[in-house]
C-alpha cells in the first residue's frame, strides 16, 4: 500500500511539473488552470492546492469553485482578532464578489460579518486599530451593501435577505429603548423596500413583516399597515408570478446556458425592460456560463461572450450611471480577454465618456497585451477598428496636432500586419483595408498611398475578388487606366474567388475608358477565361460529388436484409432481393400517382420483410422533409432579432415551417426552414436586407458548413474547434453517431459565412499525423441525377419582388430587350392577382444571364430581384453580379399549373 501510494504521489507530482510547464507557456488557457488545480488536488499537498487556486486568480476572473475554498482557508489561519487578519479576510471577499455573482460566497461575507459583530459587541474586545470597523453603523452598510449585489436574484435572495433582517432586529432588540423609535422606522422601511421587490418568497416577507408590525406598531395601526403593504407588493407579486415558469423551467432544465438565453430573450421583448430583474438576470448568466466554461463544456466560452455583450449593450441603452457600467467592464474585460468585441466596446465607451485613466490607447494597449487576441482575426479585426476609428475622429476634429494622422496611419499598418499573422487566410472581408483606403482617400496626404495599400492587398489576398476589384478601382480614380487594364488582363483568367465579379468590373472599365478593340478584346478574353474556369469548376464539383457520395454512405449504416421473395403490387412474385440498406434513403420510382419524378424527389422505404413475402399492396411512399434544400442560413443579425423579424422578412418568399434564432459570442444567427425548397431562391435575395437597421446576410446553409475527415483518432470537439475556430466565427460542430462504429473519424463544421468556410479549405490535404491527410470539403446535400432539361435550366430567371398589379405582358417587355423570351410564368393565387414572384425562360442561355441585369429594375413600383431559378446544375453557369459556389446547391422547381397561363 505505501508504495502504491508513493508511485501515486511520483506520479501526480510529475504530472503538476508537466501543466506548470504548460501554464509558464501558455497562462491564458483556462483549461491549464483546471487541470493545474486537478493535479494540485491529487497531490495531496495544499499548499500547491493553493498556488493553483491563486494563480487561477490571478490570470482569470474566478467563481466560488476557485473562491470558496480560498475563503474557508483564510477564515482558519487568519487571527481574525487583530485588524491586519480582518482586513484580509476583506480584501479576500472583495476581490471574490468583484468576478461573479455567487450567492454562497455573499451569505458567507454576511456570516462573517455578522459573527464578528457579534463576538466583538459580546466579548468588547474590539481591537483600537480597527477604527469604525464593525461598528454598528459601519456593519450595517457593509451588509446592505453585500445583499445589494444579489438582491435582484429572484429565487435565492431571500436567504441574503433574511440574514439582514435577523441582524437589524437583533441590534434593535439591544438598544435602549429610547433609539429604538429611529431603529423601526429604518427597519419598516427595509421592509417596506423588500415587499417592493419581487422575488420568490413574497409571503415570507410578508408574514416577517405582519410579525413586526404587531411586535413594535400600535395596535390600532395593524390592519391600516398591512392593507398599506398589500397594495405595495401587488405590482412586486405580478413581476414574479409572470417570471415563475420561467424560473422553474431554468431550475428544472439544470440551469443550462440555452434556458439563460431564453430567459433574457424573454425579458429584453417588452419594449420597457425591468432593470431590477434583467442585470441580475445577465449575473446568473455569465456565472453559470463560467462554471461550465471550468468544467470544459463545449459552447461555454462562446455563451460566456455572448452573455456579458449582450449585458453591456442592455446596460449602455439603458444609460445606467458611467462609474458602475466601467467596473462592469473591468469585470468583463478579466472573464474574456481574448474577446475583441468586447475590448472594441469598451474602447468606444473610454471614448464617449471621456476617459483618462484609462485612456483609449492605454486599454487597447491593455488588450493587445493578451496572447489569445493575437489569434483570432475577429478579434483583432473588431479591436484594430475600434482604435482606428477613434484615431480617426480626432483628425476630423483637429485634435492630437500633426502627429494624430500619423497615429492613425501607424494604427492600421500594424493592425492589417496582425491580422495577417494571426490566420494565413488572414480576413478574408479585408476591413482594415477598406478602412485605411477611406482615410487615405480623404486625406490629401494620403492620397497616393491608397494604391500601394491596396496593391499590397492583391498581392497578400491573391484570389480574392474584393481586393482585385477595390485595387483596380483605386488605379481608375487616380487615372491610371494602363496600369488597370493590365492588371484585369492579369487576372481574369486567374484562380479568384468570384470571377465573374472582376470580369463584370473589367467590362465596366472598357465600357468607360477603352476603345472598341479594347472592349471587344476584353470580351474574347472573357470568354476564353469563363470556358476554363467552367471546365474546372465542373471538375471540382464532381470530385466533390463523389466525396459526399462517400460521406453519405459512411453516414447511413448498413442494416443487410436477407434474400427472399417479395410480392410485387399484383401480387406476382418479384426477384429475388439481394441484401439492400434500409436505413439509407433510397431513389426508386413511386407507387403514388402523384409521384412521377423518380430522380427529383427523395423518398423513405419500409424496412423489407425478410422472413416472409409481402401479401399486401404497397403503401405509397411518403415525401421526405428536405431540412437542408429548404432552409436558409441568417447571420449578422442584431442582438435583438425576434423571430417575430424573419418571419415579417421572409413571409413573402413561401410558407414558413420553422425559424430558430441561435445566439453566439458576439452575434445572432437563425435559421429559416420553409415548407418547401421553392421558397428557397427568393428567400436568398433577402441577402442584404436590414433589420433593426442591420444588414443581415442570407445564404444556403450547406454552403458554410465543411465535411471534415481523416483527422488524428485522438481529436475531439475541442481539437476541432480550435483547429477550424482561426478561420472565422463557428456555428455548430456536429459528430456522426457512434452506435455502429466506435472510430469514425468524420464531422460537419459549420461556419455563420461561407467566406470562413472557404477560407478553412486551406486545410485540405493537410497532415496532422504521419500517412494521414485530412480531408476538408464543402458539405453538399445533392445527391440527385442529372436532369435531361439541363440546359432549359440555365436558360431560366427567377424573378421575385413582383407587384401584385404587374401582368405577364409587363415582365415580357422589361426581358425581351435582352434577347428572345420563350415564356414568362406569373404565379397567381386562388383569385388569379400575382403572388409576388415569376419565372422567365429565354431562347437561350446567354440571354438569361444577360438579363440578370434587370436586377433591382423597378416596376408598378417595386424593385425587382432576379437571379437564376436553377441552382443545381451539375456544371454550373455564372454570371456577372451573381456569386455562385461551385458546390451547386438546390434547385426551385414549380410546376407549370401553378403559374398563369
Amino acid at each position: 500500500m505505501d508504495s502504491e501510494m508513493t508511485m501515486d504521489e511520483a506520479n501526480a507530482l510529475d504530472a503538476l511539473s508537466s501543466i506548470l510547464t504548460k501554464l509558464t507557456e501558455n497562462p491564458y488557457e483556462i483549461a491549464n488552470h483546471a487541470e493545474h488545480v486537478r493535479v494540485a488536488q491529487a497531490t495531496g499537498l495544499q499548499d500547491q492546492v493553493e498556488a493553483a487556486l491563486e494563480m487561477v486568480t490571478g490570470f482569470w476572473a474566478a467563481g466560488d469553485y476557485v473562491w470558496l475554498p480560498l475563503i474557508e482557508k483564510k477564515l482558519k489561519e487568519a487571527d481574525l482578532d487583530s485588524a491586519e487578519g480582518l482586513l484580509d479576510v476583506l480584501g479576500l471577499f472583495e476581490r471574490a464578489e468583484a468576478d461573479y455573482l455567487s450567492i454562497p460566497v455573499l451569505k458567507k461575507h454576511l456570516e462573517f460579518l455578522t459573527e464578528r459583530y457579534t463576538h466583538f459587541t459580546e466579548t468588547e474586545s474590539k481591537p483600537e486599530d480597527l477604527g469604525e470597523l464593525f461598528s454598528t453603523e459601519w456593519t450595517r452598510n457593509a451588509i446592505s451593501d453585500v445583499v445589494n449585489k444579489g438582491i435582484g436574484h429572484l429565487t435565492e435572495s431571500q436567504e441574503l435577505w433574511d440574514i439582514q433582517r435577523e441582524w437589524e432586529q437583533n441590534v434593535l432588540e439591544q438598544v435602549p429603548a429610547a433609539e429604538r423609535p429611529t431603529l423601526v422606522s429604518h427597519l419598516d422601511d427595509l421592509f417596506i423596500l423588500r415587499l417592493k421587490q419581487p422575488h420568490a418568497d413574497y409571503e415570507s416577507t410578508f408574514q416577517a413583516y405582519s410579525t413586526f408590525t404587531t411586535s413594535y406598531k400600535p395596535p390600532d395601526a395593524y390592519e391600516t399597515l398591512l392593507v398599506q403593504a398589500s397594495k405595495m407588493r401587488s405590482t412586486a407579486v405580478k413581476a414574479w408570478n409572470r417570471r415563475e415558469s420561467l424560473e422553474t423551467s431554468l431550475r428544472q432544465g439544470g440551469y443550462s446556458l440555452e434556458g439563460y438565453n431564453y430567459y433574457i430573450t424573454s425579458e429584453l421583448r417588452p419594449k420597457k425592460q425591468d432593470l431590477f430583474i434583467l442585470t441580475t438576470l445577465y449575473e446568473r448568466a455569465v456565472a453559470e456560463a463560467d462554471k461550465r466554461r471550468w468544467k470544459g463544456e463545449p459552447g461555454a466560452e462562446e455563451a460566456l461572450r455572448t452573455f456579458w455583450i449582450g449585458y453591456l449593450d442592455f446596460l449602455r441603452q439603458n444609460e445606467l450611471d458611467d462609474e458602475q457600467v466601467a467596473r462592469i467592464f473591468r469585470r468583463a474585460t478579466k472573464s474574456i480577454p481574448g474577446s475583441g468585441e468586447l475590448w472594441a466596446r469598451y474602447l468606444r465607451f473610454l471614448e464617449r465618456v471621456e476617459s483618462e485613466d484609462p485612456s483609449v490607447p492605454t486599454a487597447y494597449d491593455t488588450a493587445l497585451s493578451f496572447p489569445p487576441i493575437h489569434k483570432d482575426v475577429e478579434a483583432l479585426v473588431s479591436l484594430i477598428l475600434a482604435r482606428a476609428g477613434y484615431e480617426k475622429r480626432r483628425v476630423d476634429a483637429e485634435e492630437g496636432g500633426e502627429d494624430a494622422l500619423e497615429t492613425l496611419v501607424q494604427v492600421l499598418i500594424e493592425g492589417i500586419a496582425k491580422v495577417r499573422q494571426a490566420a494565413r487566410s488572414g480576413d478574408p472581408r479585408l476591413r482594415l483595408e477598406k478602412f485605411f483606403g477611406s482615410v487615405c482617400m480623404e486625406n490629401d496626404a494620403l492620397q497616393e498611398h491608397a494604391i500601394s495599400v491596396w496593391q499590397d492587398a492583391a498581392k497578400h489576398y491573391k484570389t480574392s475578388y474584393v481586393a482585385w476589384t477595390e485595387y483596380t478601382n483605386v488605379l481608375v480614380r487616380h487615372q491610371q487606366y494602363d496600369t488597370a487594364r493590365d492588371t484585369f488582363k492579369d487576372i481574369a483568367s486567374k484562380n479568384i474567388d468570384w470571377p465573374e465579379a472582376i470580369w463584370e468590373a473589367w467590362l465596366q472599365f472598357e465600357h468607360l475608358h477603352g476603345s472598341v478593340q479594347d472592349i471587344e478584346e476584353c470580351m474574347d478574353r472573357i470568354e476564353r477565361a469563363r470556358n476554363q474556369i467552367n471546365v474546372r469548376r465542373a471538375k471540382e464539383a464532381e470530385k466533390a460529388a463523389y466525396a459526399a457520395m462517400q460521406v453519405e454512405a459512411e453516414l447511413q449504416p448498413s442494416v443487410p436484409v436477407s434474400a427472399g421473395p417479395v410480392s410485387g403490387v399484383n401480387g406476382a412474385e418479384s426477384a429475388e432481393v439481394a441484401p439492400v440498406d434500409v436505413d439509407m434513403q433510397q431513389e426508386r420510382p413511386s407507387v403514388s400517382a402523384g409521384l412521377k419524378r423518380k430522380a427529383e424527389d427523395e423518398v423513405e422505404t419500409d424496412g423489407l420483410e425478410s422472413k416472409k413475402a409481402r401479401t399486401e399492396p404497397l403503401k405509397p411512399i411518403q415525401l421526405k422533409r428536405d431540412r437542408e434544400n429548404s432552409t436558409v442560413f441568417v447571420a449578422d443579425l442584431p442582438t435583438n432579432a425576434s423571430d417575430d423579424d424573419l418571419v415579417a422578412l421572409f413571409k413573402d418568399c413561401g410558407p414558413i415551417r420553422e425559424v430558430k434564432i441561435t445566439q453566439l459570442a458576439n452575434l445572432a444567427v437563425a435559421t429559416v426552414e420553409f415548407m418547401d425548397r421553392e421558397s428557397v431562391p427568393a428567400a436568398l435575395t433577402k441577402d442584404k436586407k436590414r433589420i433593426h437597421d442591420q444588414e443581415i446576410a442570407v445564404h444556403l446553409g450547406w454552403k458554410s458548413t465543411l465535411y471534415v475527415t481523416n483527422f488524428p483518432e485522438s481529436a475531439d470537439d475541442a481539437f476541432i474547434r480550435d483547429l477550424f475556430g482561426k478561420y472565422g466565427v463557428l456555428f455548430d460542430v456536429r459528430w456522426p453517431s457512434k452506435k455502429f462504429k466506435s472510430t469514425r473519424r468524420f464531422c460537419y463544421v459549420q461556419y455563420t459565412s461561407p467566406a470562413s468556410a472557404e477560407a478553412a479549405l486551406e486545410l485540405q490535404g493537410r497532415e496532422l499525423e504521419p500517412g494521414h491527410r485530412m480531408s476538408v470539403l464543402i458539405s453538399n446535400p445533392e445527391r440527385k441525377k442529372e436532369r435531361s432539361d439541363v440546359d432549359a435550366n440555365d436558360r431560366e430567371l427567377y424573378v421575385a419582388g413582383v407587384s401584385k398589379f404587374a401582368t405577364k405582358d409587363d415582365l415580357m417587355k422589361v426581358f425581351i430587350t435582352y434577347g428572345p423570351v420563350k415564356d414568362v410564368r406569373l404565379a397567381l393565387d386562388d383569385k388569379q392577382r400575382p403572388k409576388g414572384f415569376a419565372f422567365v425562360e429565354f431562347e437561350q442561355a446567354k440571354d438569361a444571364v444577360s438579363a440578370l441585369a434587370a436586377n433591382n429594375y423597378e416596376l408598378k413600383k417595386r424593385r425587382l430581384a432576379v437571379t437564376l431559378a436553377d441552382t443545381r446544375r451539375s456544371k454550373p453557369q455564372y454570371a456577372f453580379g451573381q456569386h455562385r459556389s461551385v458546390h451547386a446547391p438546390c434547385r426551385c422547381f414549380a410546376p407549370a399549373s401553378r403559374f398563369g397561363k
